[in-house]
């Protein structure tokens, strides 16, 4: 149990024991929502009414208390965004009693209030943990901006609070001990705030598409929109459309007017998933969008404009692609201003119990189920893996692995059910070529990012790998 949690219990506990203390005074406006929880502690009732009328016209909650131990017991059971405190509550210390009140709320921002305009007294109180200073009497504007300002503080460190929480709970690949992960996310996070392209590199599953969503969240772009274009699942035909949209007419099929993806990006990130998949015939007009922010649609001549942050990511060796003929030079010139590349799962195993772990909280969650833990024979045997998938592979098992689960442990017999890309083949071993055949489907499966993607790497159509997932139950 925390300290802050002790606490909360112990005053808790003395309050209870104390029925006849009086209720603590409470104002509100009735006119206005609340803005904030404000505490007020002082000895002089006259003040006290005064600080709660001038902050209730603007829509705060004012709860009062005239003695310091009334405050802190108020402190220890509500939550409160601010706190005005008197240095001297009767023969009490508001200024010594600072760093108890901090204690009991760590989180509410604390508004020293002094007759002493001493530079001293100032500083005492900010050593203990205050975080404004005001002088008595004020006028009732320095009282309100004083208190604005606090609980816009606490708000915004609220947000942050939640934002980190949800960035740790959602996204546990972002979360790293290994070195080249870290310097990754690191370098990431500090290019995020430039619009300079960005290009991600790293085997399939390794979180680059994360990290893409990540840089966009983090960017001055990020109340605009993240336009996805999965480059490997789409023709040149359909991807020019895609990409910069059409007119109606302009081809068969064009039954109406569309905008385009890039049109969707303006003011965001246009992200391309696979760029090394990108049709080498529109290369051209891609990079002209990418240096002047000009495109047409297919069938319009009207230039358009539009202002999107590029990120790209690929498994491919782009400069060999540009040996032979595949990828243009001058196109990889303009997408690798900053180049980041994730490490395989395989070279971060140091991270892999943490992974599974969040994996398994999220997606328990997700579907309602009871908490579930993975035993560390599980773990055990999650290290012996050589993890071809890197974290889509994992990510995806643990998922199976909580809806299958029966009770709350997780183990090696759940992970053999659910990832059987997981086996290696023993050397020597005889297989029918319909078991290997559906091991390697399995296999890459595992490591590529959609069906269409599986079906180029294994050379057949999707309407097969379709046929095959369903005879072999995959």
């Amino acid at each position: 149990m925390s300290a802050r949690t002790q606490g909360k219990h112990k005053d808790a506990a003395m309050m209870a024991a104390s029925p006849l203390l009086p209720e603590p005074h409470l104002v509100t406006s009735q006119d206005k929502p609340v803005a904030g929880r404000i505490l007020a502690i002082d000895d002089d009732r006259g003040l006290l009414e005064n600080f709660a009328l001038a902050l209730s016209q603007d829509g705060y909650k004012v709860v009062t208390a005239e003695t310091l131990a009334d405050g802190l017991r108020l402190a220890a059971t509500q939550p409160f965004h601010a706190c005005l405190l008197d240095r001297n509550i009767g023969h009490d210390s508001g200024l010594e009693a600072l760093p108890r009140l901090r204690e009991l709320a760590p989180l509410m921002r604390v508004i020293m209030v002094t007759a002493s305009a001493g530079v001293a007294d100032a500083v005492a109180a900010m050593d203990r943990g205050a975080s404004d200073y005001l002088v008595k009497p004020c006028l009732p504007e320095q009282l309100r901006i004083a208190v604005a300002r606090q609980v816009d503080t606490r708000r915004l460190l609220d947000r942050l609070d939640s934002l980190e929480r949800q960035a740790g709970s959602d996204t546990p690949e972002l979360s790293s001990k290994n070195a080249a992960m870290q310097a990754a996310i690191n370098l990431a996070l500090q290019v995020a705030r430039t619009d300079a392209n960005l290009l991600v590199l790293g085997e399939s599953g390794t979180g680059k598409g994360v990290l893409a969503k990540a840089i966009h969240a983090h960017s001055a772009r990020a109340a605009g929109a993240l336009v996805t274009i999965n480059c490997p699942s789409l023709s040149a035909e359909l991807m020019e459309s895609e990409l910069f949209g059409h007119s109606k007419g302009s081809f068969t099929g064009a039954v109406q007017n569309t905008v385009g993806r890039v049109s969707h990006a303006d003011g965001g990130t246009l992200f391309f998933d696979e760029i090394g998949d990108f049709p080498v015939a529109l290369q051209p007009k891609l990079l002209r969008f990418i240096q002047d922010k000009d495109y047409e649609r297919v069938g319009d001549p009207v230039t358009r404009k539009a202002d999107a942050r590029i990120i790209a990511a690929t498994n491919h060796d782009l400069d060999a692609l540009v040996r032979d003929g595949q990828f243009r030079l001058d196109l990889l010139y303009r997408l690798n201003v900053i180049s980041i590349t994730l490490p395989p799962l395989r070279e971060r195993l140091e991270d892999l119990d943490d992974l599974a772990t969040g994996f398994v909280r999220r997606y328990a969650a997700s579907y309602g189920l009871p908490a579930r833990r993975l035993t560390p024979a599980a773990l055990s045997l999650l290290h012996s893996y050589a993890w071809p998938g890197n974290v889509r592979e994992l990510q995806n098992m643990m998922e199976r692995a909580v809806i299958l689960a029966r009770g709350e442990d997780i183990g090696p017999d759940l992970l053999a059910v659910t990832g059987g890309a997981r086996n290696e083949v023993q050397a020597g071993a005889l297989m029918s070529l319909e078991a290997l055949e559906r091991l390697h489907i399995e296999r890459i499966l595992a490591v590529s990012d959609n069906l269409e993607s599986a079906a180029r790497t294994l050379g057949i159509d999707t309407s097969t790998l379709y046929r095959k997932r369903k005879l072999y139950g995959l």
